[in-house]
């Protein structure tokens, strides 16, 4: 009956006879033989580029290749031209669910030599401008259609140019064009964006549900009036409108919400990476997704791609992007194969090539040996694909993660693997700094690498991961508080400032009455004598002493009288030193000289300076004691 209806009234509204089969009605209408040889023409060049037809993952391929041959009119691929697809892909009778297996057999008629490439579904489509004048939304498109910015840029630029437009008509309905803007209209929109919150002049609140109502960050206002710079700016230099004003001042970021931005890394937790290294180190079939119980994609792919996310610090683009022979191996400076049976594996370093990128060109970075052995793993199991367009570069390259003709998305590590790893890790998707995503690893891995034992230097860094400038790197290396301590303790600040002497303390004169009475009781330990000063921290000759009265000799017989006391305790005092004092103890005994020549006609506690006392030109430093500040 569907045969006759097919054939006499052009019947094609299969999906109203229920579970209904396609390839029974193409061998009916059009021959068992044409169908059939059809049909393996196309399984044959999706084979070869990854499909599982006959394991049940891409078992649509079969029915919406009879679909379109129906709707066709025509078991022939060559009647299947570029024209023939675009009708059907437009055929009301066509379900949705069709179309990325339809996408597929165009491919692979195309490979074919029988029509062109199907066109790339961009699935990110713009709504319509809302809320704004007809005017002001007219200028946005023509500002998005003209600028040579990317296309996600210019997206995010149009949603906020859209969001300004439904300032202006509820603060200022009289301003419906850009030309119309003078310094004033800059001003209270500096200050409305200054006190935005989240959700206000949104034309869509589904996305900022939890959040409507939170004040913008510091970042996301500085990022508004970025744009609106660049916009204004860009409509002056094209000559769309009159320069009334100039954006870069009359829309400069206000210096309250500079001072809150800064490099601030959503670094990983050290326990959650390690976690999340283990994981990728050890996925398995089981903790990756399933589509119609059979992998998507190959192991291999799954666990390459894993890998590079956790040890490249590359941008999910940059992954996405990489091509078939970006892993090499050298020693000693010298290409050698990657399987060298000639070279240890831990003597061999594995270079990663990085495609044209956000911010340079392309470049080579050393990478670790087991990302290169799982990314080789996966090429030498990697079907043939077909060439593939870098949209970056404008050329048609061998991308590395290509299955079955497609790419693999960048969106893919954020959607799929790093929850993935997540579950398998036993740890959660979000931490207290947000949602963990696949930049985040750049930024861990930037951070780990800037605070190793033996660390990279920020201008290693910054080639390590592509930076143009230092200024980008700074925002992805976070020195760690341990880091940042040891570094403290390695310069010595509290050793440098401040010194300790050794002090005796006669417990006889102080439980007698005799200290209070002003008998001598605390004696600092100078090496060759002791000095009963009590304000000793205080004597400006302390580091040299000039032996004035207060000093008692240790030769005499009241000093060894003094260290033969039994009731002495032993106690150490902290001098502060300034710049000369600190610099005859770090610089030895030409500072020590020029110190006592200052200090030569210095008076002493007692009186009477060092050349009325008569120094000895051989006086020594201040014996000192080393003190560990902070550690028992």
């Amino acid at each position: 009956m569907a045969a006759y209806a097919y054939l006499l009234s052009g019947f094609t509204e299969f999906d109203r006879l229920g579970g209904f089969q396609r390839l029974p009605l193409a061998w009916r209408v059009f021959g068992k033989r044409d169908v059939d040889e059809a049909q393996q023409q196309i399984a044959q060049v999706l084979r070869g580029w990854g499909y599982q037809i006959e394991a049940g993952v891409d078992s649509r391929i079969s029915p919406v290749l009879c679909q379109a041959l129906l709707l066709n009119r025509s078991p022939i691929l060559e009647d299947l031209t570029t024209e023939a697809f675009d009708r059907i892909r437009q055929h009301p009778d066509l379900p949705d669910r069709y179309i990325g297996a339809l996408y597929g057999i165009q491919r692979a008629v195309a490979a074919l030599g029988h029509c062109s490439l199907p066109p790339t579904p961009y699935r990110g489509r713009m709504p319509e401008i809302e809320g704004t004048s007809c005017q002001w939304a007219e200028w946005v498109e023509r500002w998005h259609s003209t600028s040579t910015l990317s296309r996600k840029v210019r997206d995010n630029n149009r949603s906020l140019l859209s969001k300004i437009g439904r300032w202006l008509a509820a603060e200022h309905p009289e301003i419906t064009e850009p030309d119309q803007w003078t310094r004033q209209t800059c001003a209270a929109w500096v200050a409305a964006v200054d006190k935005l919150r989240v959700g206000d002049y949104a034309q869509r609140l589904a996305s900022h549900e939890k959040r409507t109502g939170q004040p913008v960050t510091p970042h996301t206002k500085s990022g508004y009036l970025t744009t609106t710079r660049a916009f204004f700016r860009d409509l002056q230099e094209w000559e769309w409108i009159p320069r009334r004003f100039d954006p870069v001042r009359a829309l400069a970021t206000p210096r309250t919400v500079q001072a809150m931005l800064g490099p601030d890394p959503r670094v990983i937790a050290d326990d959650i990476w390690a976690k999340l290294l283990w994981a990728g180190l050890n996925i398995a079939p089981e903790d990756l997704p399933t589509a119609l119980n059979s992998l998507r994609y190959p192991l291999e792919l799954l666990r390459a791609l894993s890998l590079t996310w956790l040890f490249s610090g590359l941008r999910s683009d940059e992954i996405a992007r990489l091509r078939v022979g970006c892993i090499r191996w050298q020693h000693d400076g010298f290409p050698i194969p990657g399987d060298s049976d000639e070279v240890l594996a831990r003597d061999a370093v594995c270079l990663l090539d990085v495609p044209t990128h956000k911010t340079g060109t392309a470049f080579t970075k050393p990478v670790d040996p087991l990302l290169g052995k799982a990314i080789e793993a996966w090429q030498d199991l990697r079907p043939q694909q077909p060439k593939m367009l870098d949209r970056k570069t404008g050329e048609h390259v061998d991308l590395l993660f290509a299955m079955r003709a497609r790419r693999v998305a960048k969106t893919y590590v954020n959607k799929t693997i790093i929850p993935a790893l997540c579950r398998k890790a036993g740890v959660p998707t979000v931490d207290v700094r947000g949602n963990i995503t696949s930049h985040r690893a750049r930024s861990t891995i930037a951070s780990q690498l800037y605070n190793a034992k033996e660390p990279m230097t920020l201008f290693e860094l910054q080639a390590w991961l592509g930076h143009r400038s230092p200024e980008s790197t700074q925002h992805y290396a976070k020195i760690t508080p341990n880091t940042l301590a040891r570094a403290y303790n390695d310069a010595g600040y509290f050793e440098r400032n401040v010194r300790t002497i050794e002090v005796l303390v006669d417990r006889d004169a102080v439980t007698s009455g005799a200290a209070a009475s002003g008998e001598p009781w605390q004696y600092y330990d100078l090496g060759h004598g002791f000095c009963t000063y009590t304000f000793f921290e205080q004597c400006p000759h302390r580091m040299a002493c000039a032996r004035c009265d207060f000093c008692t000799p240790k030769a005499s017989s009241k000093g060894q009288l003094l260290e033969a006391k039994d009731n002495l305790q032993r106690m150490l005092a902290s001098v502060p030193l300034n710049d000369e004092e600190r610099a005859a103890v770090d610089d030895g005994q030409a500072a020590l000289d020029q110190l006592l020549e200052r200090l030569v006609d210095v008076p002493t506690p007692a009186g009477a300076t060092p050349r009325q006392v008569g120094v000895p030109a051989t006086a020594t430093l201040l014996p000192i004691v080393a003190v560990n500040q902070g550690k028992g």
